[in-house]
């Protein structure tokens, strides 16, 4: 006799790159695989949050918002996420929001699974 765990996949998000705001890393036309991504309460946030330090993640700053592909590039002491365009010249980021509220982080890159035919 065996016991039978529930297998629970993190929810994934298929995306494609519009714009240069993360070029050269990633190009328009790139296809990104995503995982969803829930900041946690009490200690273990501060922790979850550094993990998405120097990580690409898909940012939506309000419910009406599009989705945005960003670096997070910090943390500040209050536990805001610090995000930025890899091309200063093609986004809008942090350097004009300022710091997001973690909520606002929707999902963490696992991979591109194709790239644009640049």
């Amino acid at each position: 006799m065996y016991s039978m765990a529930r297998l629970h996949l993190p929810r994934l998000i298929r995306v494609r790159v519009v714009g240069q705001s993360m070029a050269p890393a990633l190009n328009e036309g790139d296809w990104l695989l995503f995982r969803a991504w829930k900041s946690r309460g009490g200690n273990s946030n501060l922790k979850s949050l550094e993990n998405l330090i120097g990580r690409i993640v898909l940012v939506q700053r309000s419910p009406n918002d599009f989705m945005q592909i960003k670096r997070a590039v910090k943390i500040d002491s209050v536990g805001q996420v610090w995000v930025e365009g890899d091309n200063d010249a093609a986004s809008t980021d942090s350097r004009q929001w300022g710091a997001i509220e973690p909520a606002e982080v929707k999902a963490v890159l696992l991979f591109r699974y194709r790239k644009s035919k640049r």
